[in-house]
């Protein structure tokens, strides 16, 4: 009798989210803040809350625009099972495409907030 294959557990809660927000993207987001503070800590014009505020809206943006990459893909139907690479949440089923969208444009409020 051969042993049954098991299968990894669907990811949930904030997995999911981690998943979707596709951590290993932040860097194409935060590295051009983090270059720019440093030009202008070495100017003598280092101001910790505005060099704050740019990389925590960097990171707002960038989470939201994977979050919009993965609803508008789904809903293009780009994203099938036979994709290759990382799970997309929506085409996979974990969230309601309306629920990714949603979190797209709160990701993208809060760069806003952080703006003003």
């Amino acid at each position: 009798m051969e042993p049954l294959a098991r299968t990894a557990p669907a990811p949930v809660g904030m997995r999911v989210w981690l998943m979707a927000a596709r951590p290993r993207t932040l860097t194409a987001a935060v590295v051009p803040v983090l270059v720019g503070t440093a030009v202008a800590a070495a100017n003598g014009g280092f101001r910790p809350l505005p060099a704050l505020a740019a990389f925590l809206a960097a990171i707002c943006i960038q989470v939201g625009t994977n979050f919009a990459n993965d609803f508008h893909d789904f809903e293009r139907g780009a994203d099938t099972h036979e994709r290759v690479g990382p799970v997309r949440v929506t085409q996979s089923g974990l969230v309601a495409p309306r629920t990714v969208r949603s979190a797209a444009l709160l990701a993208y409020g809060g760069a806003f907030i952080l703006g003003i």
